[in-house]
């Protein structure tokens, strides 16, 4: 549905985007997950033909947005991070006068329907310049899907929102994916990114890593086990070590009754674990898997990217 090959991107001296490739598979929500400044909105911009990259080539529904500009912009639902409206007119008026650059739509109709999907039937006749960001997002929403497009291409989208208006959009946004739709969705919100991504991209200019959110918690930093042993000693650590399906074994600096192992498949090896420390005498208290933060491999994947 989305295809990005070797995409650059330079203002001047300036590289915004570097020899950027991924694809975003039908039904998915592909984040766009990097600091401000790391070229997300720039790459959103090439692939909705906004912009023509200096180098690489890219494809949308099987069109060149650098070729084919005007035929991406049919096909797609742009919603950028700060989508302008005429304050003075209602809502309705507003997704009227967009819902014209459409040929063929049927304008009443599917202005009508987008109202009640975002739940602003009842305000249809407001003037939007009485909004709240909230409702505003919400109808820039609705604008985006007037012409129900299959790919969605959506830049920060709950930036500036406060909990509730975030919380309802992110719920519209995974109906939305439940309907088919390809969604690339730009962040630099974490928990967004966890909630909402099937794959996340963190990319600094240039693609670090692409990957599910757990496969990129796995491929950072490999699961450590901490067990709470009531006789914990020595020679179990130097047992333990010795075994080939131990990738690394050592106690706790903080407290003397806690191993921390790390097993290269902790699903397969943990029953195996439990059973070779009851063989050798331990007191097994507790044992706990232990879960990096998406902040975490965030931040050392980003650092990776700068260094």
């Amino acid at each position: 549905m989305i295809e990005a090959h070797q995409l650059t991107r330079r203002f001047g001296k300036r590289t915004a985007v570097e020899d950027l490739s991924f694809e975003a598979r039908a039904g998915e929500v592909l984040g766009l997950l990097g600091p401000n400044g790391a070229g997300k909105t720039t790459t959103i911009r090439m692939l909705a033909g906004i912009i023509a990259p200096s180098s690489g080539t890219a494809s949308v529904l099987g069109i060149d947005p650098a070729r084919s500009p005007e035929r991406v912009h049919e096909r797609i639902g742009l919603l950028t991070e700060a989508p302008g409206f005429y304050e003075r007119l209602s809502a309705r008026r507003n997704l009227t006068y967009f819902a014209g650059f459409y040929p063929g739509l049927q304008v009443g109709r599917a202005v009508d329907e987008q109202l009640r999907l975002m739940g602003l039937g009842d305000r249809a006749g407001d003037k939007v310049g009485t909004f709240s960001k909230g409702m505003k997002q919400r109808l820039a929403l609705a604008r985006t899907l007037l012409h129900e497009p299959d790919v969605l291409f959506l830049d920060e989208p709950t930036a500036g929102l406060d909990p509730e208006a975030a919380k309802e959009l992110r719920e519209l946004i995974l109906r939305l994916r439940s309907q088919g739709r390809s969604i690339l969705l730009s962040t630099h919100n974490l928990s967004e990114a966890e909630a909402l991504c099937d794959r996340i991209a963190v990319f600094h200019s240039r693609l670090v890593a692409l990957d599910t959110p757990q496969a990129l918690r796995d491929r950072q930093f490999a699961p450590r086990v901490r067990v709470a042993i009531g006789n914990l000693s020595d020679a179990m650590v130097k047992a333990l070590a010795e075994d080939t399906w131990v990738d690394e074994v050592s106690m706790s600096p903080d407290e003397r009754s806690i191993l921390i192992v790390r097993l290269a498949d902790v699903d397969r090896d943990r029953p195996k674990l439990v059973a070779r420390l009851v063989e050798l005498g331990a007191d097994v208290l507790t044992l706990q898997v232990e879960e990096r933060s998406l902040e975490e491999v965030y931040l050392s994947l980003v650092g990776e990217g700068e260094s």
